[in-house]
């Protein structure tokens, strides 16, 4: 499924569909307890949709997010993951994409206002599909919208 491309661009839905249909577990780098926080908002929906859901947080007070366990780092997961939903700035995203790709995620996915060429090239050059400057859940939703209405 790695292709490379090119992140100033739109994705086509088709791509969007596949890797949305094809991952299960989210490894959520930047998750909030703060449920008016974005990343708890999409936390929360993923959920909702069936996917398991790994809040990451480095925080040593933060143990637990709705119910869930938080680790610290991608390395301390002690499953494999699939996806990796990335909500901390652009400047952190190469260290994180080296940690998708030592982890063996397969896709990397960075929020809106998330993008860094650097990360991209370290995550497909190490096997992972690149989403960046979108959110999955403002994706899914589109996306089954756009399915119910036959689109």
């Amino acid at each position: 499924m790695t292709v490379t491309k090119n992140h100033s661009r739109e994705y086509s839905d088709a791509w969007l569909l596949e890797i949305l249909g094809s991952a299960r577990t989210v490894a959520l780098v930047g998750a909030s307890a703060d449920p008016a926080k974005p990343s708890h908002e999409v936390l929360k929906f993923l959920i909702e949709r069936g996917y398991e859901v790994i809040p990451v947080n480095p925080r040593p007070d933060l143990t637990e997010i709705l119910g869930l366990t938080v680790y610290s780092s991608l390395k301390s997961i002690d499953r494999p993951v699939d996806m990796v939903d990335v909500f901390r700035p652009s400047a952190e995203l190469a260290g994180i994409a080296r940690e998708a790709v030592a982890i063996g995620a397969r896709v990397l996915w960075a929020q809106l206002g998330i993008e860094d060429d650097e990360a991209a090239r370290i995550a497909e050059e190490g096997g992972l599909s690149v989403v960046m400057d979108r959110c999955p859940k403002i994706e899914l939703a589109r996306l089954s919208s756009a399915a119910s209405s036959g689109q």
